[in-house]
């Protein structure tokens, strides 16, 4: 699960001065051909297919049927449709709304997948989403669809990635990230104040993806001798479990607790 890389990481900047006097400088180790990002592209295939899904059923039989099988309800989840705290990720209410989140996929994707590895990245992927529909499901009776909880795990990501690599990456361009990171996180949440959106889903995926990241994302050291030298995650395949564990527990309990009162 853990896959040990040996590329350069990539915070969303170009360039870096690394702060530890014995990290050597980028431009030192030696260059790599980012591996082609399959999760994420397989995510915007899947989300795509599934959207022309919803459409051809509205046409040809008059209601959209993969999300009334699909979207987060809180009446049929508490009646066990418990799939419908993960669906909603692939279904979307409009072309605006599909256009929208896999652009946001595709910016923020292939990055963070080269960063974390193909399974870690699935797996921020899923928990963020399904930690976004339990907080939707808490908060709010409306019910909802589209993969934008998961979008926001992956800003959250995104910035402690930086964050607990900023003596890699240099403190500039840490600033800079994580700048650009609050403000569009502050943005798009001031957006999802408006009629219609569900934010309770963006604010539940923004903390799942944090949480995640924090205990189980890649902290990256260098290691070998000048001019052999290596990029390695140094988190263990444990570290990763345990993440999966810590994150992913906590919103089941979330979801349970919810779930208890709302069948009382």
């Amino acid at each position: 699960m853990n896959d040990q890389q040996s590329h350069q990481p990539q915070p969303d900047a170009s360039g870096s001065n690394f702060g530890r006097g014995s990290v050597p400088p980028r431009g030192d180790l030696p260059p790599r051909t980012p591996p082609t990002p399959f999760v994420t592209y397989t995510l915007l295939g899947l989300s795509v297919v599934i959207y022309l899904l919803q459409m051809g059923t509205q046409f040809a039989l008059g209601y959209d049927l993969p999300a009334a099988l699909g979207l987060k309800v809180n009446e049929l989840i508490a009646q066990g449709q418990l799939w419908r705290l993960i669906t909603p990720l692939l279904l979307h209410g409009s072309i605006i709304h599909i256009g929208f989140n896999m652009y946001a996929l595709y910016l923020f994707g292939p990055r963070l997948e080269n960063n974390f590895g193909r399974w870690r990245f699935l797996a921020l992927y899923l928990i963020s989403g399904f930690a976004g529909n339990v907080f939707s499901m808490m908060f709010t009776q409306a019910p909802s669809l589209g993969s934008s909880t998961a979008i926001f795990g992956l800003l959250g990501a995104h910035g402690i990635f930086v964050y607990q690599n900023r003596e890699f990456f240099g403190q500039p361009i840490t600033r800079a990230a994580l700048s650009r990171i609050i403000q569009v996180a502050a943005i798009n949440l001031l957006i999802g104040l408006s009629p219609g959106i569900d934010n309770w889903g963006h604010i539940g995926g923004l903390i799942g993806g944090t949480l995640f990241t924090w205990f189980g994302g890649p902290i990256f050291g260098v290691s070998g001798i000048h001019p052999n030298l290596t990029v390695k995650d140094q988190r263990e395949n444990s570290d990763i479990l345990q993440a999966i564990a810590i994150a992913g527990g906590f919103f089941v309990f979330l979801a349970a607790g919810a779930l208890f009162l709302m069948t009382r």
